[in-house]
């Protein structure tokens, strides 16, 4: 694991605005950080804060040529998370980065492998097999009120609403979070998207993400989830080549190609992803704040 002088060595990076911590270990061997450190550096405020942290390995006795990396990824709350997409693409620049690879990747990730190649200095492309089932429909009551969704699994649970109206005013977090913890989903819980579709090439999408317990300035899966359920409702055009561009809370366009639905069942999530720090982290960034000591 990388270790520069007087701290555990770190790269942060961020996908379209989904940020995240990195640890890298060359040997193919290095232990995991335990999740009361994931926690605690990914504490915004008092810590370097991030979405979520992913250690990305090398394989042992791979001399390098672009085959193949292993991540493992955990959320912001500690605990490990099948896939993340935009942190897929991040692992995949960082990979680059390293030169562990050239310009072609494979990732090996908790819900199988994950094709990523570079489009440029700030894009990365993943391609993977669509999922396994359709969108479900869902009717969900919160606080007296029915809500229909759409429940997908993109490597992780996701539950999407279509929503009639500018996004600009959409109750992410009021309503994103009890429709996360909804006994519907229990005992792991979903990530909740609110998706627009302005034109059958366009989605705007803003996701309250599990793990991070508040609303992030994109999501990859989510992403992927809501491409699915315009598929599913007719409302994105199967045309081929043509990308869905798609319009996230951190004011980066997405692009989604390919058909889950058509031949050969896959798609590819493009967008920026970018290196933006190196460092090393110190015994301070692990401690935890007491809580205010109010009378």
């Amino acid at each position: 694991m990388s270790v520069p002088s007087g701290g555990t060595g770190f790269f942060k990076l961020s996908g379209s605005g989904n940020d995240f911590l990195a640890l890298t270990d060359s040997a193919g061997d290095a232990p995991a950080p335990t999740p009361e450190q994931i926690r605690a550096w990914c504490r915004r405020g008092v810590s370097l804060g991030a979405d979520g942290l992913f250690l990305l390995r090398r394989p042992a006795g791979d001399a390098g040529g672009g085959e193949r990396v292993v991540m493992e990824y955990w959320n912001a709350d500690g605990l490990p998370a099948d896939l993340c997409l935009n942190g897929t693409r991040c692992a995949a620049q960082l990979a680059f980065h390293l030169g562990w690879a050239r310009d072609r990747v494979r990732i090996a990730t908790a819900a199988g492998e994950v094709a990523a190649r570079r489009l440029d200095d700030t894009r990365i492309a993943v391609a993977l097999p669509a999922p396994a089932e359709p969108p479900r429909e869902v009717i969900l009551e919160v606080e007296a009120r029915a809500w229909t969704g759409w429940a997908i699994t993109v490597g992780v649970p996701h539950l999407v609403l279509v929503w009639p109206e500018s996004l600009r005013q959409a109750p992410v977090v009021p309503l994103g979070r009890p429709l996360r913890f909804h006994p519907a989903f229990a005992p792991a819980g979903t990530n909740v998207s609110f998706v627009r579709f302005p034109g059958s090439d366009r989605m705007e999408i803003r996701t309250y993400e599990r793990g991070v317990e508040d609303e992030t300035l994109s999501c990859g899966t989510g992403v992927l989830a809501g491409a699915a359920v315009g598929l599913h409702l007719g409302q994105v055009a199967r045309s081929g080549g043509v990308p869905l561009t798609v319009l996230t809370q951190g004011g980066f366009e997405l692009a989604v190609t390919g058909d889950p639905a058509g031949s050969g069942g896959s798609w590819s999530l493009a967008g920026d992803a970018r290196v933006v720090a190196e460092g090393g982290l110190f015994a301070a960034a692990e401690l935890e704040p007491p809580p205010p000591a109010w009378t």
